[in-house]
């Protein structure tokens, strides 16, 4: 797929970083599964792995945690 945001580079499956921020609390989730596009490292999650990544985040912030880091997990 082309990238929307550069319009030059393709993407391809990777892992991403991902860094989620409501209010004052951070997640921070790594090896997401993602589309990465090749040249400007944009990234696309698929809706499931979308469904799945907030649904861990708000696990977390629910516990009242400023700050997390994990790996995704599918």
């Amino acid at each position: 797929m082309k990238c929307v945001i550069c319009k030059h580079g393709e993407t391809a499956p990777g892992l991403a970083t991902v860094t989620l921020q409501r209010g004052e609390a951070t997640v921070i989730v790594k090896g997401v599964p993602a589309d990465i596009c090749d040249n400007c490292a944009e990234y696309y999650l698929s809706e499931a792995v979308t469904d799945k990544l907030l649904e861990q985040a708000d696990s977390v912030l629910q516990a009242g945690t400023e700050l997390t880091v994990r790996r995704y997990a599918a």
